[in-house]
């Protein structure tokens, strides 16, 4: 594999050209830079794909059917002119930049493991930060045709690799009154807020803190005018589990809240957006990695839960064996402070490149069945 220089050049190349998940043309110029990095060092340009507007990049390597799948994604949460407060830059062993960990770093890692590799696919989509509206069902249909997904999104903390990521879930839960004159006739009225309330209170007692369920009820708003009785009214929630049990149960409940005021009517929208990566979706490539890091003399890498989601969860959710967190060591991600520890990169790169060959050499695939049940 090419040196830690080529590789630093190469994920520079990546975090200098800004790539927000809303801005359709920053996305596309995105791409093409991707596509050229990895074209470079893969030898055979990617697929475009284009959904939506959002362009998605897919590299089939080898003439034969794909057993491990490589994914990544190349939007990112900072808006154009970051750069201009947040350069690219190393500075004593730490690489800096809008992006750089999450994940851009990565996807240099996936392009530099699986250089001169047959039976991979990578693929690199440009709309995970949105909540993958566009690349999903192209994700679900490459992880069902392959043993294994390795997803490059950036480490958890001290370098963990991500077992375990909760499922999640978002509502807006709408209550329905009825207007009224708040000062001359409030009895006419059928007062949503305290609907409202009422529902909240009743959504935030769903949670189930022994099973890493959380509930919260975020934005709400209700009414017009100070006078008036509010005839409608809605709030958001956020709901994460680390089971799909969990996930269901949720799920029926906040469809089933009845209205505790006479005449109030509610009305529930959305649902589950990305189902669980469970443990038992991982354990099997978690066991396998560490065996092998012992083997290249590298430290055996911890393992994290986590309640962020990825396209992992969407991987796992078709019942793929699946393994997160494989990307860069460092953190920040989001935040002022994102960065990529460089020493790191050499090792976590070769650690990549070996589970992926001992995947593409295991014909026998001992993963299937490991993951969750297939739809």
């Amino acid at each position: 594999m090419p040196g830690l220089n080529e590789m630093l050049a190469d994920i520079r190349a990546l975090v200098e050209c800004e790539s927000p998940s809303a801005d359709l043309a920053a996305v596309g110029r995105s791409a093409e830079v991707v596509a050229r990095v990895g074209t470079a060092l893969l030898g055979v340009a990617p697929e475009r794909i284009v959904l939506d507007g959002r362009a998605h990049l897919r590299w089939r390597l080898g003439a034969g059917p794909s057993r491990v799948l490589l994914l990544g994604h190349h939007d990112t949460v900072w808006p154009i002119g970051s750069l201009a407060d947040h350069p690219c830059a190393v500075e004593d062993g730490v690489l800096r930049g809008p992006g750089c960990f999450d994940m851009k770093a990565g996807l240099v890692m996936a392009f530099h493991a699986a250089a001169g590799l047959d039976g991979v696919t990578l693929l690199v989509t440009g709309d995970e930060e949105l909540g993958s509206p566009s690349s999903r069902d192209l994700i679900e249909e490459e992880a069902r045709a392959t043993a294994a997904a390795l997803v490059l999104e950036a480490s958890a903390d001290g370098g963990a690799l991500k077992t375990e990521r909760k499922g999640i879930s978002l509502y807006e839960v709408g209550v329905v009154g009825r207007a009224a004159h708040a000062g001359l006739e409030p009895e006419r009225g059928v007062n949503s807020t305290v609907e409202l309330s009422h529902q909240v209170l009743a959504v935030s007692a769903l949670a189930d803190g022994p099973a890493g369920t959380t509930v919260t009820p975020t934005a709400a708003r209700a009414g017009t005018t100070t006078n008036t009785v509010p005839a409608a009214g809605s709030f958001a929630v956020d709901v994460r589990a680390r089971t799909q049990a969990e996930q269901d149960r949720v799920d029926r409940a906040i469809r089933a809240l009845p209205p505790v005021l006479a005449d109030a009517r509610i009305e529930v929208t959305g649902g589950p957006n990305r189902p669980p990566l469970e443990a038992a979706a991982s354990a099997a490539l978690y066991e396998r990695v560490c065996r092998i890091a012992a083997g290249l003399g590298l430290p055996e890498p911890s393992s994290a839960a986590v309640g962020g989601g990825s396209d992992g969860n969407l991987t796992a959710g078709v019942g793929t064996p699946t393994l997160d967190g494989l990307g860069a060591v460092g953190g920040g991600a989001h935040a002022a402070d994102e960065h990529v520890l460089v020493d790191e990169l050499p090792g976590r790169t070769a650690l990549l490149r070996a589970l992926v060959e001992e995947l593409l050499a295991d014909s026998t695939n001992p993963l299937a069945g490991s993951g969750a049940a297939r739809p």
